[in-house]
Order: C-alpha cells, then sequence, then structure tokens
C-alpha cells in the first residue's frame, strides 16, 4: 500500500495539475476529517477541457512545483545523506555487532549500540573505533570529494521492546551418511527499539540538518502505537511525518521549503497491525484505506483501496491459474510449442488480471485544487510490452534421446505483459501516461526523478 500511495504521489507531480496560488479561494474546511474531505472531492465535477487542452494548459503551468523541488538539489545536506547512504552500500557496517547491513535509516532505529565508523577512501571500506558513549559516522560530504567533512552523530533511548533480528543464516551442507542437506542454526542480533532517536548531520563543523524521531509502544512488537519523525535541513526544507495505531490508524506527512508547503499526505486504514505483523496472510485483517495528497497550492490526488478484498482477490487469481509445467526433455513426444504457448497465455492471464483487481479495489482521482474539478482518474490496463523476443523451439536428438536447443528448431515469439497506467477523462478517452507524456515532460520527469533520489529508502 505504501508503494501504491507514493506511486500516486509520483503521478501527482508529473501532471502537476493546472492551478495556480490563489490564496483568496476557500480550502478544504480544516474540521472535516479526511474521509469527509474525500467524500466532497469525489463530489466534484470533472473538467470541461479535452485531453488535447488539458495538456496544454498542465505544460504550460507544470514547472512551478519543480523551481521549487529544483532547489532541494542544491541542499548540501541531502547530498550529504545520499553519499552516506552510497559509502554504506560500497561498504557496510554492523552497528549491532553482528552481520546485518545497515543502511542510514537502520542507524536511527537502533539504540543502546556504539562505535565510531570513519570513511577510509583509500581501501573503501569504514574503519570503527570503540566507544561506549556514543555512535557516529565521518566520512566525505560529497561523492567527488576524499576529505572527510561530514559527520552524523546518533543519541537514542531504549524501550524495552526488543527485536530478534537474522544475523546470518544457516548454512546448508550435504550429510553424506545421511545422503540430506542440512542447515546449521541460523545465528541473531538482539536490540531494544528506541523510545527516541536524536541525530545531528554536520558538514565542515556547522549542523546542516537535525533529525528526531519518537515512538510509544505498549504491544512486544516493533510496530509503535505512535510515531513521529522530523528532519530539518538548514537551506529552509523540512520533513515531518507521524503515524498512529489504533481502530484507525492514520499516517500523515508534510514537506516544506521556508514554510512554503510543497507536499502534504495524509492517510488512515482500518488494518489490524498487530494481526498481521503475526501473519501477514490474514487479510481479513488488512481492512480498508484511503487518502489525500496535496500539492502546493494546486493539487490534490485521492486514493480509496480495499486491502482485504485486494488481498482476497490476488490471492484468486495466484490459485485460478497455474503455471505450465515444464515438459520433459528426456520424452519424444513432449510438445515445447504447446508449453510456450500456454506460458505466453499464462502471462497474458495473469497480467490482465492484476490490472482487473487494481481497478477493481483501488480508486485514484487527480483534481484541480483552483478550479474545483476533477481532471481524471487513474486506471490499469495490461499490455503487451516491449520485451518480447523471438527463439528457436527444441529440437529432438535421436542420437542421444532428448530434445536440443541447437538453434536450428522452429521459430517462436515469447509474449509478456505488463500493466500500464492511463488517465481516464471526463469523456471516457483513454491516454497511457507513456503516450502523454512523451513529449514536453521529459525535463519535468527527469527533475522529479533526481529529486525524489534524494528521499528513497534503500
Amino acid at each position: 500500500m505504501i508503494k501504491k500511495l507514493f506511486l500516486v504521489s509520483l503521478v501527482a507531480s508529473q501532471l502537476m495539475v493546472s492551478c495556480s496560488s490563489d490564496d483568496s479561494k476557500e480550502e478544504t474546511p480544516t474540521e472535516q476529517t479526511r474521509d469527509e474531505q474525500i467524500a466532497a472531492i469525489l463530489k466534484q465535477p470533472y473538467s470541461k477541457l479535452t485531453p488535447a487542452d488539458q495538456k496544454i494548459k498542465l505544460e504550460a503551468e507544470a514547472n512551478e512545483m519543480f523551481v521549487q523541488l529544483d532547489k532541494s538539489k542544491s541542499s548540501g545536506a541531502i547530498e550529504a545523506t545520499q553519499n552516506l547512504n552510497r559509502l554504506l552500500e560500497i561498504s557496510e557496517v554492523d552497528v549491532t555487532n553482528g552481520k546485518n547491513s545497515n543502511k542510514i535509516e537502520d542507524i536511527l532505529n537502533v539504540s543502546g549500540v556504539y562505535g565510531i565508523y570513519t570513511w577510509d577512501n583509500t581501501a573503501k571500506t569504514w574503519v570503527k573505533t570503540a566507544s561506549t558513549t556514543e555512535l557516529k559516522f565521518v566520512f566525505p560530504a560529497k561523492k567527488t570529494q576524499t576529505t572527510n567533512n561530514a559527520i552524523l552523530s546518533v543519541k537514542a533511548v531504549a524501550s524495552d521492546v526488543k527485536v530478534k533480528s537474522i544475523d546470518t543464516y544457516g548454512k546448508w551442507t550435504y550429510d553424506a551418511v545421511k545422503q540430506q542437506y542440512i542447515q546449521s542454526p541460523s545465528v541473531y542480533d538482539y536490540f531494544f527499539l528506541p523510545t527516541s532517536t536524536d541525530a545531528i548531520l554536520t558538514i565542515d563543523n556547522t549542523t546542516a540538518a537535525t533529525f528526531t524521531q519518537t515512538a510509544k509502544y505498549s504491544s512486544k512488537n516493533q510496530s509503535p502505537d505512535e510515531f513521529t519523525y522530523k528532519m530539518v535541513l538548514n537551506d529552509g526544507y523540512t520533513w515531518e511525518m507521524n503515524g498512529k495505531k489504533g481502530t484507525e490508524n492514520t499516517s500523515k506527512a508534510l514537506f516544506t521549503y521556508n514554510g512554503k508547503t510543497l507536499l502534504d499526505f495524509s492517510a488512515g486504514s482500518s488494518a489490524n497491525i498487530d494481526a498481521l505483523i503475526n501473519d501477514d496472510k490474514l487479510v481479513q485483517y488488512r481492512g480498508k484505506a484511503n487518502g489525500l495528497i496535496k500539492l502546493m497550492d494546486n493539487f490534490i490526488i485521492v486514493a480509496e483501496t480495499d486491502l482485504a478484498t485486494e488481498a482476497a482477490d490476488d490471492a484468486a487469481l495466484e490459485k485460478s491459474i497455474s503455471y505450465p509445467a515444464y515438459p520433459d526433455s528426456y520424452n519424444a513426444k513432449a510438445n515445447y510449442k504447446e508449453y510456450y504457448t500456454a506460458v505466453n497465455a499464462y502471462n497474458k492471464k495473469y497480467s490482465e488480471g492484476t490490472a482487473t483487481i487494481f481497478n477493481k479495489n483501488i480508486k485514484l482521482v487527480l483534481v484541480s485544487k483552483k478550479d474545483g474539478t476533477k481532471i481524471a482518474d487513474i486506471v490499469l490496463r495490461s499490455e503487451k510490452s516491449d520485451y518480447d523476443y523471438t527463439t528457436t523451439l527444441p529440437v529432438w536428438d535421436t542420437k542421444n534421446s532428448y530434445w536440443s536447443h541447437n538453434g536450428t528448431g522452429e521459430s517462436f515469439t515469447r509474449a509478456y505483459y505488463e500493466e500500464e497506467y492511463y488517465l481516464k477523462f471526463n469523456d471516457n478517452t483513454e491516454v497511457s501516461f507513456s503516450t502523454y507524456f512523451s513529449v514536453g515532460f521529459e525535463k519535468l520527469d527527469a527533475k522529479f526523478q533526481d529529486f525524489i533520489k534524494a528521499f528513497e529508502r534503500k
């Protein structure tokens, strides 16, 4: 669900619905709940503009948000955070004294672990210095630098929630006596989740960013009842998130630049989080979810999904079709053409089923905040991909009694399918994203891709 809602925000940023800031317009009443806001928005009429006219309008006004987003690329704090993630990928560190790979987000989510890790640019590795009081990373702020001029210092207060995390998977070895493969026991790490974490990023001895997060727990699992996170950059950007678990789970996020809202995200679900942690296959605990995404003063995206029904439909799809069994390579009567034809049919049916399930259970709507109209629905369609390839079928080798892939057999095209997002306008016209944004939006898309890379969780 998180990925799907993030996708919605990506779509919104590419569309940049055709609205400029207008402070004279009434905002959605703050006293309304998210459900009430969504219900009111979905009642709005569709824009009367044709898809072609809408595209011209979007293209003319789309740069407004990217002017703001583009500024983020010059943020020294974001660049340093990106580089730390890159270095942690080049050389893994183990803050839990086991063999876990830890990324920057993991560093903020453990407590009671210490050590000073200094980047050795020559050896391309982290050098650890023992410490009993602090957890610190010393590294170059930029990819092009070789001097360590950035420091990320982290302090955390432990909760009583102890997490068991696999450290090293047991190895499989063959026992000649028992004539079977045996796996040695896995090794685990144990650590306590934090109730609060504070981190400071300095560059050239000047504070560049601060990170704070808090969590409250009642159940003895890794899911907090309440969670807050805030990142403040010295160049004007602030990113805040908070979440609360309960009968209704809620999550909010706010991204601002010098006090101006760039992105405002609100979502909720009725999922039973604790039950799903114990067994995520229990679809009845997934419930429903919805979300609102507001981009600057222009645009709103509405997302509604039935998670329980979607999961049940996914399971039903898996049961309804089976991947064809591979032919016996030593059976002269095996029919490879029939097999690959069945595979093509399977791929097509699975892709079509995936799109059907999405359209049934997930409703995405793009809305103009200024005009008070819906721009388009977002739907999913199954299409043949561009990755089809033609190969040759195997031929029977009479001498060796097996099917040989020697390149002399009949030609056969392997077909693959993928799901494409479409904009469905008020006149029921459907236009694929790839077509709609094929001209005029490439630079905007590239800008957005550059921007989100700074916030991706690796």
